[in-house]
């Protein structure tokens, strides 16, 4: 004796109802396996040290300190290197041009922006 397939529907509805399970009677892939377990972010961000403080915090708090930031060290010969040198032959080249006062580049003005936009 055979069971109706929409009796056997019914009866797999009331049971997820009652199980909280998902109705899914065509079992096609859903995802809930995946979606139903929990987030790993969080314990991720747990697992590495917070940062607590900075070379940077460190200069601000103590100014008159030597310290060595490695990062703004590599900026400024960067900046010496390539830019300086650069708008050092521009200068040279504009010469004869702007003999009445032409601008003059000042090194120290780009490091302490921290742009390294040539002047005009």
């Amino acid at each position: 004796m055979a069971v109706a397939r929409s009796r056997v529907l019914d009866l797999m509805k009331a049971q997820c109802r009652i199980f909280s399970t998902t109705f899914n009677p065509t079992n096609i892939r859903t995802g809930n396996k995946v979606l139903r377990q929990g987030l790993k972010g969080p314990a991720l961000a747990a697992y590495y040290p917070r940062k607590v403080v900075t070379i940077r915090d460190l200069q601000k708090l103590y100014p008159n300190f030597e310290t060595w930031d490695e990062e703004e060290e590599d900026r400024v010969e960067h900046i010496l290197m390539w830019v300086v040198p650069f708008t050092k032959v521009e200068r040279e080249g504009r010469a004869e041009e702007e003999e009445d006062g032409g601008r003059q580049v000042n090194p120290m003005a780009i490091l302490s922006t921290g742009e390294c936009a040539n002047p005009q």
